[in-house]
């Protein structure tokens, strides 16, 4: 009895130690890069970390930045689980961005059914551009970092035409039509709004679906031993279709966040400025969070504090923006090092 404690004693504080001294040893060489620049460190992270958490409206942004990122740090987890490296998120959050403009903003409904409706929508959309990459994984073999990148191009000039051809907001050709006031999620203060509690929700909800669910068992059986899986009748194409269904439908959620629940745009801009990168950046927050989506969410709330106050960095310090992006990808780096070590590991044994 006391040696399982102990076990899970340590299980619970190896993860905790190893995320501590990462940021430690990214926070250092973050340090003597500012120094080598000629930046004070110490005024620099203390800008940082008081912008991002030191008030109210400091946290209140930093979860704002942190909400698609919760969802799309799931789109990656849950390719990692079924032995896939799905990078897919962006262009599955393009399209559900779309989705939820079109129906947010061009279909009128009761203020409590609209923004329901247009996130199911987009949460479906991103679903089924992520079907074609498990298509072409279960039948043709063809890898999924391929299939995906591919995808997620096709996405970006595809969202971009039908922005500027039939979706512009008259007078405004740099962005779609906004949704309208019925489809808006509540605000709760400063751009973040009630679409977090959504993200949330359904995060909680894959990992009940991961580890309660025969189908997440199954998932993860695959992804941990595809022998062991096939001796004991697993299907590896339901597996596959399953985490690309999964995932496309937290990418559609990433992609309706920032439509119907971040003002004051509500809506995409032509060149997709407000979408770029929440999905490249979901896989670092995933790594951080070791590939689970409740540890996701507190890592996307790190991330998004880095990236809110990371800026008062360079408003109150005078830090270059580059260095504070250069600095925060140092960072998250280092966070993400002890879990892509673990996946290494894991294939070599496998």
């Amino acid at each position: 009895m006391g040696t399982r404690t102990s076990n899970r004693l340590a299980a619970f504080i190896r993860p905790i130690t190893e995320s501590a001294v990462a940021v430690a040893i990214g926070l250092i060489v973050g340090a003597f890069l500012m120094l080598a620049f000629g930046y004070d460190p110490i005024r620099a992270y203390a800008a940082m970390f008081a912008g991002a958490f030191g008030s109210t409206s400091g946290i209140l942004e930093s979860l704002a930045f942190a909400t698609p990122l919760m969802a799309t740090a799931v789109t990656f987890a849950v390719g990692v689980r079924a032995s896939l490296f799905n990078i897919g998120a962006e262009g599955q959050m393009y399209i559900g961005a779309l989705a939820a403009t079109v129906v947010g903003g061009t279909i009128l409904m009761p203020a409590g059914v609209h923004p329901i409706v247009a996130t199911i929508v987009a949460m479906c959309c991103g679903a089924l551009w992520a079907l074609p990459a498990a298509l072409l994984k279960t039948w043709r073999g063809v890898h999924e970092v391929v299939s995906t990148i591919m995808l997620n191009w096709i996405a970006f000039w595809f969202v971009t035409f039908l922005i500027r051809t039939y979706f512009a907001e008259p007078g405004r050709a740099e962005r779609a039509i906004p949704a309208v006031a019925t489809a808006r999620y509540p605000v709760i203060g400063g751009t973040l709004t009630a679409m977090i509690f959504v993200v949330v929700i359904f995060c909680i909800a894959v990992t009940i679906l991961l580890w309660r669910t025969g189908i997440g068992f199954e998932l993860r059986l695959v992804g941990d031993n595809p022998e062991a899986a096939k001796y004991a009748g697993a299907s590896s194409s339901r597996a596959i279709l399953t985490s690309f269904v999964v995932g496309g439908l937290a990418a559609g959620l990433a992609g309706a966040s920032q439509v119907l629940g971040r003002p004051p745009s509500w809506t995409i801009y032509a060149t997709l400025g407000n979408l770029l990168n929440l999905g490249f950046d979901g896989i670092g927050v995933a790594l951080i969070g070791m590939n689970h989506p409740i540890g996701g969410i507190f890592a996307a709330i790190f991330y998004g504090g880095l990236a809110h106050g990371g800026r008062f960095m360079e408003y109150n310090v005078g830090v270059a923006s580059e260095l504070v992006d250069a600095i925060n990808g140092i960072i998250v780096i280092a966070l993400s090092m002890p879990e892509v070590i673990r996946i290494i590991r894991r294939r070599r044994e496998s």
